[in-house]
């Protein structure tokens, strides 16, 4: 070997020390992409199993990473679950137990909503907060919903805003807030702005919290994907079953078949109401919607291949998931005597095999999609069967990126590093508190809790008990509390033990001297009853 090959050997060897030494130096603080979707079904995925959204980039992230297929949402809507990830607490113990601003009370229902927080609380150290104060610039675009400006709880940008349509101009903050002109959409917008966020910070660690306003309603896919839909759904087979089904309220009366049908025939708002059903769509053929599930994949896709191009690929963990569960049942009462288009706009998917829909505490309101991508730390192609929920990320991150926890801040989380090892993990139960009606049905107000293969619900109403064996009963169709009432009573007592130690506030009945509680929207005069 002569001089110049042998400067070139060691010129060569030197380059590749010093990049293996910045590779090092650089793990100390990987890169975090959180990528939260508002509304997505855990079944809305082609790695969770549908037939009819393509999902290439999700899916390929789960080839790369690991499946979890028993991951929960803290609430069944947005506002207390998107609180969850960046506090590490359960809606019950920040008292943020409904969607900012909330429902507000109707005349017909038996009770007052609970007291609730309207805002994010200011003494919450956030997320967000924790990792700037580690170095890392922290960015949050999409629907953050927490009535607050993000700047104020650790984000040192935020583009956030409600979307009023998908197609430009947007509506809200962000026909000043996003660049946009006509033509555009939505998702694909959002997408920029995350990656020139990315890019401009490419030398420093960066925590971006993507919270996609997609798939959440109004329902319009990008125009080019609802047309391939539209063609993909003219070439399948009409599939078997109803399009639709009633749902009753499982704390009252019990309603006949032959009742339910009359029902059915009988589609409009105030017979529903009266007998308290809501429609619960069952099948996954809306192409709108798989229009904007395919435009959310190809947002991860391109941040992913952004990623790539930078170098940063390998120091980045990636984590997706969903608030709360699909919008199988529509927001507000919709009958569903009305054209394919109409029902399209008003019914998102179907949550199929599971029960219900986001509004509810049934598995199709708070099972999630949850995929996690720890380059070099995680068996490529893995499921995890550990049950984790929203309040788990908080101190799984820190752990993750080898920073100090905040137990008395992220108290509710359990960190889920043991299951994305593949080993033994068993975090305990999980529970949920939702003192309120919801948007999405005539339910009662109600809380769960799930320990082990069980699950039990309790309505607050009538005081009604709902107990399942989700390992043999993933539907939730057998209701074991009478079968099984030693299993019922001990989740109850679990149930109502963690109620008093979060202080969780409860609904109260209406009477004619009760006012509502505090934090609590009414937009007419109550009734009361005498």
């Amino acid at each position: 070997m002569n001089n110049r090959q042998t400067f070139q050997v060691f010129a060569l060897y030197a380059l590749l020390s010093l990049i293996a030494g910045g590779e090092v130096h650089s793990q100390h603080k990987p890169n975090v992409i959180f990528f939260l979707v508002d509304d997505l079904g855990q079944r809305d995925l082609g790695c969770y199993g549908s037939q009819f959204y393509e999902t290439p980039a999700i899916d390929q992230l789960a080839k790369e990473g690991m499946l979890f297929d028993n991951a929960y949402s803290t609430c069944h809507v947005c506002s207390p679950s998107r609180a969850s990830i960046l506090t590490g607490k359960y809606p019950a113990r920040t008292n943020l137990t409904e969607w900012l601003g909330g429902r507000p009370e109707r005349d017909y229902e038996k009770l007052h909503h609970g007291e609730k927080q309207t805002s994010l609380p200011d003494e919450e150290i956030t997320l967000a907060e924790t990792l700037k104060r580690h170095g890392y610039v922290t960015a949050n675009y999409g629907k953050a919903h927490l009535s607050k400006d993000p700047k104020t709880y650790g984000f040192d940008e935020a583009i956030t805003g409600w979307v009023r349509s998908y197609h430009h101009p947007f509506g809200g903050a962000y026909d000043k807030t996003l660049p946009a002109e006509e033509g555009d959409y939505y998702t694909d917008k959002l997408t920029d702005a995350a990656i020139d966020f990315i890019e401009r910070n490419k030398d420093r660690p960066f925590f971006v919290h993507l919270e996609h306003f997609s798939v959440h309603d109004p329902i319009q896919g990008r125009k080019d994907l609802v047309q391939k839909y539209q063609t993909k759904l003219a070439t399948l087979a009409n599939r078997s079953g109803p399009d639709y089904i009633l749902e009753p309220n499982p704390d009252g009366k019990a309603i006949s078949g032959d009742r339910l049908k009359t029902i059915e025939e009988n589609d409009n708002s105030k017979s529903h109401q009266n007998e308290r059903v809501w429609w619960v769509k069952q099948k996954q053929d809306n192409v709108e919607f798989a229009g904007m599930v395919e435009a959310t994949d190809e947002s991860l896709g391109r941040i992913r291949a952004k990623l790539k191009e930078l170098g940063l690929d390998k120091n980045t963990i990636v984590i997706f998931t969903s608030d709360n569960g699909g919008m199988a049942a529509s927001n507000q009462y919709r009958g569903i005597n009305h054209p394919r288009e109409i029902l399209n706009s008003i019914f998102a998917s179907s949550n199929l095999p599971f029960r219900g829909a986001k509004g509810w505490n049934y598995e199709g309101g708070i099972r999630v999609p949850l995929i996690v991508h720890w380059p070099g730390n995680i068996q490529p192609a893995s499921t995890s069967h550990a049950v984790v929920t929203g309040t788990d990320y908080y101190p799984t991150l820190l752990e993750m990126l080898d920073l100090p926890k905040l137990p008395e801040q992220h108290k509710d989380g359990c960190s889920f590093i043991p299951a994305l090892k593949a080993k033994d993990y068993d975090r305990g139960p999980i529970f949920w508190h939702f003192p309120h009606y919801s948007n999405h049905g005539y339910q009662s107000p109600n809380g769960a809790v799930r320990s082990g293969r069980y699950k039990l619900i309790e309505y607050f109403e009538n005081g009604t008990i709902q107990l399942f064996d989700l390992e043999n009963d993933i539907g939730e169709q057998n209701n074991l509390a009478v079968s099984q009432p030693e299993i019922a009573q001990k989740l109850k007592r679990l149930l109502h033990d963690w109620r008093e130690e979060v202080d969780a506030k409860m609904p109260y009945p209406k009477t004619a001297t009760s006012k509502p509680a505090k934090g609590t929207r009414v937009l007419t005069p109550q009734k009361r009853p005498k």
